[in-house]
């Protein structure tokens, strides 16, 4: 019965796409982010339904989309040539077979990326892509939270619909995930025009998932999560009115509910303290070393995969007080094989110094920019364009999550970030048409700025002065 309600809503999506063919955009977005496939018994895992849907939604564009102002941003460039690199790494990759099965998602992460800002050239295609994003992430997470409030969850023992625990469903990327949507729930609950505001309805699964995003980190035990939500708490604090009380009633409510925390919970996070005694976090350190010391050898990576030649081995030590003794056991242990663990690290061994630089400058320009359209409209009128500079915002809290969290997980190729990416590119490009837009607004004497007189605007018939 799933592999026919899988089918069913994605048939249904086709039907409504032949008249609003940016609908085939938005199936992508869904099945590449909940992956359907995975969750299916006999039908959909046999057909390439993402594949299909990529096809569709480029041929959408191509054929009926609105191109007369298609324009690549300099990001979209630095993608093209990351795309371009990646290929190139990949014909010398260091193990051909495993790097040629990673190279085939990741270049439609990286293309979808670079095509998805020529669609969303209004608001309400933006909202609809975000909301898609959000409410595909949230079917994993309404699971997850609900296994977590009846079972207390568990360090990879939390079923997320799926046995195979890669991708979005790795434990880790999906508390990233969790997190980092949380700023953009908030936007809709304030300015979202898809539902009618205010409604209860809307506002109570808003608050509900916002929930079940929080439960998500107790529930896997990933570290990860922990540390994302405290960045997002302190990236809020910001935008508070009264940050004081929001930071006491925040440690109000987190005091009040340590004591209902599962005990496993509070125990693996207390090992982010001493890293020597939890293998996993010493494994990391000693994979970092390694691979710094490999792009020294190789400073233009080894290919996707990489990591499958690094050969590591570190001390492990383990502390027991017993009364006013401390027995301290120290272990060596020996292993090979291990992945990367972070994004950065995982960029450098890989793509090697060239691959990182883009990557670190793809996102640190989106950080950067997001900043300019957040000041340029943090003053105007909520209906003047307020919601750009909050959408701004939480598309910037979401992106550093997405690169605190990345620190200690491999994800640089995560196609979800590169949607957020490619939201950042389109706002930011719909926001400079809007101040090329104002500046040609005619002035009290009925004339045009003239220093943008040599720009003349679609539409726009600039007077001089």
């Amino acid at each position: 019965m799933r592999d026919f309600a899988f089918i069913g809503f994605l048939l249904v999506l086709f039907w409504f796409a032949l008249r609003r063919p940016f609908l085939f955009v938005l199936s992508y977005v869904y099945v590449d982010t909940l992956q359907p496939q995975r969750l299916s018994y006999l039908l959909f895992n046999k057909v390439p339904v993402s594949l299909i849907c990529f096809g569709l939604a480029f041929a959408s564009w191509l054929f009926v989309g609105d191109k007369s102002e298609t324009k690549m941003s300099p990001r979209q460039w630095m993608m093209t040539a990351l795309l371009c690199y990646c290929w190139m790494t990949t014909q010398s990759a260091d193990f051909p077979t495993e790097a040629a099965l990673k190279w085939g998602w990741v270049w439609k992460s990286l293309i979808f990326a670079v095509f998805l800002p020529f669609t969303l050239n209004t608001r309400l295609r933006m909202e609809a892509l975000a909301m898609f994003m959000i409410v595909s992430a949230s079917s994993i997470i309404i699971v997850g939270g609900i296994k977590t409030l009846v079972t207390g969850g568990g360090y990879g023992s939390l079923n997320l619909m799926v046995t195979n625990n890669s991708g979005i469903y790795e434990s880790s990327t999906i508390s990233m995930v969790a997190i980092a949507i949380i700023p953009i729930i908030m936007f809709f609950l304030k300015h979202g025009t898809i539902f009618p505001l205010p409604d209860w309805r809307v506002k109570l699964f808003c608050y509900a998932l916002i929930f079940a995003c929080i439960l998500i980190p107790i529930g896997t035990q990933a570290r990860t999560g922990l540390i994302c939500a405290a960045v997002i708490f302190v990236m809020s604090l910001r935008h508070a009115k009264r940050p004081f009380l929001f930071l006491s009633l925040a440690l109000v409510l987190g005091l009040v509910s340590l004591p209902l925390l599962p005990k496993s919970f509070t125990a693996r996070m207390g090992t982010i303290n001493n890293y020597q005694a939890d293998s996993s976090a010493s494994t990391r350190i000693a994979v970092w070393k390694w691979t710094w010391a490999f792009a020294q050898d190789h400073p233009f990576g080894g290919g996707f995969e990489a990591y499958r030649q690094n050969k590591i081995h570190y001390e492990a030590k383990n502390t027991t007080e017993t009364g006013s003794s401390v027995d301290v056991q120290q272990t060596t242990i020996v292993d090979a094989g291990r992945a990367f663990h972070s994004s950065y690290f995982e960029m450098l061994g890989e793509q090697g110094y060239p691959g990182f630089l883009l990557w670190i400058t793809i996102h640190l320009l989106g950080l950067w920019r997001m900043e300019k359209v957040y000041r340029r409209f943090k003053m105007r009128a909520p209906k003047d364009g307020l919601w750009i500079s909050d959408l701004a915002s939480a598309l910037q809290k979401a992106h550093v999550c997405y690169l605190i969290g990345s620190l200690f997980v491999g994800m640089a190729f995560q196609s979800f970030v590169y949607m957020l990416v490619g939201i950042q590119i389109a706002v930011d490009v719909y926001a400079s048409r809007i101040l090329d837009q104002e500046s040609w607004r005619p002035m009290r004497g009925g004339t045009a700025k003239v220093e943008q007189w040599n720009k003349p605007k679609r539409g726009l018939t600039p007077q001089p002065e």
